[in-house]
């Protein structure tokens, strides 16, 4: 079992011990350089306190107000990239360290680890359908009856709306609110998918936007049609077992 440091001794952690812990990446394709760093944020924030202290205190800040995530994320940034990739590494490594506690530990038990004996490139790991946040937004209204919380349609809708509407600066100051939310109803965001998303929000945000979109109301609809489907079914076999009625 891996001994968790106070905060106090995570705090003094170099960026080249954290550098340390981090498969190597040269080379590696940017959807699995996505992948193992968002893998490493929940671990590390799971099991750290001090590192996840770090990571949350950047929390809708700029980049040059988060010195203390500098030692965890830093390591992870590809060698060229620009500034609005830079910023959304620290902004997802900040969400994911901000989410519930008991939302942080069941994301842990589904990532994997990145984790391997030191010069060993990371095996390659099985294909995953990626989800977009129009995915959870609709997973948050078509499985939230039962729940103990639930999200109503017209929210989601209207929160979707807004964040499709925004600019890079108002994305990264509208999107922890919303991810939150998420977060706190039990639903799983893919951060891999929002960090790319993120990443490329300047250039690409009439694409990503539509995806968001078109999977919310294709979730949310495909859903309702499958109820419609079981509410048939179950009519239909009450009425089979009556038999016929008499005249």
């Amino acid at each position: 079992m891996t001994t968790t440091p106070s905060p106090a001794a995570a705090d003094t952690t170099t960026p080249q011990e954290a550098a340390a812990t981090i498969p190597q990446q040269s080379g590696a394709p940017r959807a699995g350089r996505s992948r193992a760093f968002t893998n490493w944020i929940v671990q590390v924030s799971a099991e750290d306190p001090g590192a996840r202290s770090a990571l949350r205190s950047g929390l809708r800040k700029d980049l040059n107000s988060v010195r203390r995530m500098h030692r965890l994320v830093a390591p992870w940034l590809p060698e060229q990239r620009s500034e609005d990739v830079e910023r959304a590494y620290y902004t997802i490594a900040a969400m994911i360290a901000a989410q519930p506690r008991s939302a942080l530990t069941a994301s842990q038990g589904a990532a994997d680890s990145p984790h391997l004996p030191d010069g060993q490139d990371p095996a390659p790991a099985p294909r995953r359908r990626r989800t977009s946040l129009g995915t959870a937004f609709a997973t948050a209204v078509t499985e939230g009856p039962g729940r103990e919380k639930e999200m109503r349609a017209g929210t989601a809708e209207s929160r979707l709306n807004l964040l499709t509407r925004q600019s890079v600066n108002g994305l990264h100051r509208h999107l922890p609110a919303s991810v939150g939310y998420l977060r706190a109803l039990g639903v799983n965001i893919d951060w891999d998918q929002l960090l790319d998303d993120l990443a490329n929000w300047r250039k690409q945000s009439g694409r990503i936007s539509r995806t968001w979109l078109q999977d919310f109301y294709r979730e949310r609809d495909s859903n309702l049609s499958q109820q419609a489907d079981k509410a048939d079914e179950k009519e239909l076999a009450a009425e089979t077992a009556s038999g016929p009625t008499s005249a």
